[in-house]
């Protein structure tokens, strides 16, 4: 099964701010045995939000976007895909009952501007948020699941652990391991990796990352990971590949 993500807002576009977002999201649907296949990053404007759920839907089962769920003008993510998808906007009861909690408690009142978050796409769930106000907003849209996320990462990462048992595991288990190698050239070991990935025939996928200049004092870590229908025939090519760059770098060094 294939995934999505998609952030929006300017200040990612504008590098105002980093995108962290992306690495939580996609480890998180690769460890629930997704496929991610693509990355979308959009301006806040309608068309744009339009157009990336349109393209992320189109070769996904699942769709997470972050960004733009808060109560300020500029915050139109969940506006914007409804009218895309010409889905009204309804009061949702859960979602004003998280933000009277949430303001209650700090004995502030549900302003229009914050009750504009408990508008949600007619036959959404609102989606708790334990850290901030803006509750996520899960759908499904023609057999496929959407998660729209606030921007701010504790938020974000909140809201996706509470929505995990909503998006479901994907199709794979999946296992990765690091190793981290010292005196080792990238392209000395480029040969034993090719042959490596010939050997496991799409089963395992290594990827060497360099930590410095490969001519002075060259170190790497090495990523190996696999997806098997089990999370034992994952793991196991994946030690299985792991041992045999150990023995290469062994050799190499003469230990």
């Amino acid at each position: 099964m294939k995934a999505s993500i998609i952030t929006v807002g300017n200040e990612i576009l504008k590098g105002r701010t980093v995108n962290t977002n992306t690495a939580h999201i996609g480890s998180f649907l690769t460890h629930m045995g997704y496929d991610v296949i693509r990355n979308l990053v959009v301006k806040d404007d309608p068309d744009e939000i339009g157009w990336a759920f349109d393209t992320a839907l189109s070769v996904s089962d699942v769709v997470i976007s972050s960004g733009g769920l808060g109560p300020t003008f500029d915050d139109i993510t969940v506006p914007s895909f409804a009218k895309h998808f010409n889905i009204d906007l309804v009061l949702n009861q859960e979602a004003l009952f998280i933000l009277k909690k949430r303001y209650g408690d700090r004995n502030l009142k549900v302003t229009p501007e914050r009750m504009k978050m408990a508008m949600l796409p007619a036959g959404s769930i609102a989606v708790k948020n334990n850290v901030g106000s803006a509750p996520g907003v899960f759908m499904e849209l023609e057999g496929k699941k959407i998660l729209i996320l606030p921007g701010v990462p504790s938020e974000m990462k909140d809201i996706l652990s509470n929505a995990s048992t909503l998006i479901g595991n994907g199709d794979f288990f999946y296992y990765e391991d690091t190793i981290h190698l010292e005196g080792v050239m990238e392209s000395s070991l480029a040969p034993m990796v090719s042959e490596l990935m010939k050997k496991y025939k799409g089963k395992v996928y290594i990827k060497s990352h360099p930590l410095g200049i490969e001519n002075n004092n060259p170190k790497i870590d090495v990523e190996v990971s696999s997806q098997g229908s089990s999370m034992k025939e994952a793991e196991d090519a994946v030690k299985d590949a792991v041992e045999t760059i150990r023995e290469h770098w062994r050799e190499r060094m003469g230990k």
